[in-house]
């Protein structure tokens, strides 16, 4: 007779201890404190794997959630490599923003929706404030556009938000706040982050929709749970309910999104909220070699900690951290452009082993300069998304239309692009009579008249663009390739996209702009046919994406240039920290604002410790070798102004070794006048 294998057998047998207690934990809450490079994502997905092949859970009734989109292809990836697929039918690996789509779709009604509600990018959410506040500030635009955010997901009504104001800046954002919901519910629209609070509000105040849900979840896995707000916290505990079968994956010393409304402190509240919560720590690290281990360790050290955890490696003692001090910013790029061109002979590497990671995005400047003038390959995060290009915004815009007519900023997207002798006289004019009917654009435009649009060739253009997109309207329900794609070529015809570009711009700029318009449709057709979408469903899962997916999408091999916040999660062999100095890291509005109150001393002390972490996150980023400069001036404006060294260096507890003066460095023209001379002479050699 077998005698049968013990539950947890074929969990992966390379797991570390501390790694599969994780995984095998199911006896209630569980925190899994996971430093960087520990193998967290492991965690998850062969947790994932544990509770569908041998814990009998349907995979409908498991949900994961992280933050990204790259970060869910990539569980889903590996999951798919654990589990026979028939088990995978159902599984939700998403993003929080993805889970409260579903969430939405499903419960329109009850949030008071109609089912083809549009979703607003932050473009779109930015020209309705900027309606409301009448100005072309975009400083100001975009600071009240950050506060009603922050305040929504604090969950925050308009109403509680007038009442926390400080100040009149705060006052002025929370009466925006108000128009701004009341634009919104007209337009029959959402903007990001309803896409949670919506839902968590809806789960905090209906029983049974909250008690529907919970049957549906059995269990819950969260990736990055240090950067949650509170709205997303909410979520999260109304799904799980009382069973609190979930497994929370975080880790505080790495919490840096304090500015989008992250709280590290829903990680202290998983422990009062669920006094049965069990912690796990994941300490081991399998990226970093100790020595820059131990400079992230002393770092971090210097906060106050949630729960205490030292990474340690077996990958050996790694070579020495180099701290240089650069006489000024365009030395330091400079300096660090040879080096990395040096390097890459020195180690037999690639470019894309290479990172230079920075604070601030205006540090690029300078660096991209110095790394074309040795013709150096690299990229940089935080480019230009696809959907931003202004011609997959006016293609969207009119499918954005379709799917939902009461989506006034996709009306005046579609309908003055391309012209149709339609200017901004009409658009007053029509907006009035909507106003005035309480009806949207579309509607307006259906029903203007002789009265309301004088100008015969204005009104038969309105009404003209109005039937044209009721005709779609009309084929918008088939699903795949065949219905939602067919209309998508049909309507790029009909709009004639392509000679709109061609009448606007020169022959090279067009050609470009319209292969961007193919790729899209070709994308979105994909897309379509391979998940089974209505034209519906295809436009509110485009609004949630933020770069475009390609299958076959591999990195190039480049210089990865970075801001610290944008790598995080990611990894290089080689990283050159750049800038590490008082005013820029810790960043100077760290140290602004200190009045000398209790509270301010406070807000400084966290802010200055949000720093330190981000100071963590780009040591750990490094597996090899770890290089970190600053500069004795930086040019600002039009003077040199003298910097100090960060506190961060001398936290660092680096060994004489790795301090400047230490060890004599080669200079680096040399190093690679001597590597140039080599090639030359090997390829003579090689050329006789």
């Amino acid at each position: 007779m077998a005698v049968p294998a013990p539950r947890g057998a074929t969990i992966a047998q390379d797991l570390n201890s501390r790694q599969r207690e994780a995984v095998l934990y199911l006896d209630g809450p569980c925190l899994v404190l996971a430093g960087a490079g520990s193998g967290k994502t492991r965690v998850i997905t062969q947790k994932m794997a544990y509770l569908l092949r041998e814990c009998g859970y349907q995979a409908r009734n498991v949900v994961a959630l992280t933050f990204t989109n790259k970060a869910a292809r990539e569980m889903s990836e590996r999951v798919r490599g654990l589990v026979d697929a028939r088990l995978l039918r159902g599984l939700t690996v998403g993003t929080f923003h993805s889970l409260g789509l579903r969430f939405l779709r499903e419960e329109a009604a009850a949030a008071g929706l109609k089912r083809g509600f549009s979703i607003l990018d932050a473009n779109d959410a930015l020209a309705i404030v900027q309606e409301l506040l009448a100005t072309t500030d975009k400083a100001r635009l975009r600071a009240v556009q950050q506060t009603i955010s922050l305040w929504k997901n604090a969950m925050l009504t308009p109403d509680a938000a007038a009442a926390a104001a400080r100040d009149a800046g705060e006052a002025e954002a929370a009466r925006i706040y108000r128009s701004y919901e009341a634009t919104l519910r007209a337009y029959q629209s959402v903007d990001f982050d309803d896409l949670i609070r919506l839902p968590a509000l809806l789960l905090a105040a209906d029983e049974h929709l909250r008690a529907r849900w919970q049957a549906r979840v059995h269990y819950l896995l969260v990736d990055e749970y240090q950067d949650t707000n509170a709205c997303q916290y909410q979520l999260v505990r109304h799904l799980c309910g009382d069973r609190a079968m979930f497994t929370a994956v975080g880790d505080d010393d790495q919490a840096i999104y304090a500015w989008r409304g992250a709280t590290v402190e829903n990680l202290m509240r998983l422990a009062e909220d669920y006094p049965r919560l069990k912690v796990v720590k994941l300490e081991q690290n399998y990226r970093s070699v100790q020595r820059i281990l131990q400079a992230a360790n002393r770092v971090i050290g210097h906060n106050p900690k949630v729960f205490e955890k030292t990474l340690w490696s077996e990958l050996g003692a790694g070579e020495p951290i180099r701290v240089t001090p650069m006489d000024s910013d365009l030395a330091e790029a400079e300096s660090i452009a040879m080096r990395l061109s040096a390097a890459r002979f020195e180690r037999q590497a690639q470019w894309k082993d290479f990172a230079v990671l920075y604070r601030s995005n205006h540090q690029a400047r300078v660096m991209e300069q110095a790394l074309r003038n040795l013709r150096i390959p690299y990229t940089m995060s935080g480019g230009q998304s696809f959907f931003d290009k202004a011609e997959v915004r006016d293609v969207l815009a009119y499918l954005r239309l379709i799917a939902n007519d009461s989506d006034d900023p996709a009306f005046i997207r579609a309908m003055t692009t391309p012209r149709r002798g339609v200017g901004q006289a009409t658009l007053q004019a029509l907006g009035a009579s909507a106003a005035r009917r309480e009806v949207s654009l579309f509607e307006a435009g259906i029903e203007a008249d002789e009265t309301e649009l004088p100008v015969g060739r204005q009104r038969e253009a309105v009404h003209g663009f109005v039937r044209m997109i009721q005709g779609f309207q009309a084929r918008a329900v088939g699903r795949g390739e065949e219905g939602a794609g067919q209309v998508l070529d049909d309507l790029l015809a009909a709009i004639d996209y392509e000679r709109h570009l061609y009448d606007l711009l020169d022959e090279r700029q067009a050609q470009a702009r319209w292969a961007h318009v193919l790729e899209l449709a070709e994308w979105l057709k994909r897309k379509a046919g391979e998940e089974d979408m209505t034209l519906l469903e295809l436009v509110q899962h485009v609004a949630l994406v933020t770069m475009l997916e390609r299958a076959d999408d591999e990195e190039p091999d480049a210089v990865k240039l970075s801001t610290l916040h944008a790598s995080k999660g990611l990894e290089y062999p080689h990283v050159y920290l750049i800038g590490v100095e008082e005013g820029l890291l810790p960043h100077r509005g760290s140290a602004e604002d200190d009045d000398g109150s209790e509270a301010a001393a406070a807000a400084l002390a966290g802010r200055i410790q949000e720093e330190r972490r981000l100071m963590y996150v780009g040591i750990t980023r490094a597996r090899r070798s770890l290089h970190v400069s600053w500069c004795r001036k930086r040019r600002r404006g039009r003077e040199d102004l003298l910097r100090e060294p960060s506190r961060f260096i001398q936290e660092m507890g680096l060994d004489a070794e790795a301090l400047p003066g230490a060890v004599p460095v080669a200079d680096p023209e040399q190093t690679l006048g001597r590597l140039k001379a080599l090639l030359a002479g090997h390829s003579r050699s090689s050329d006789a």
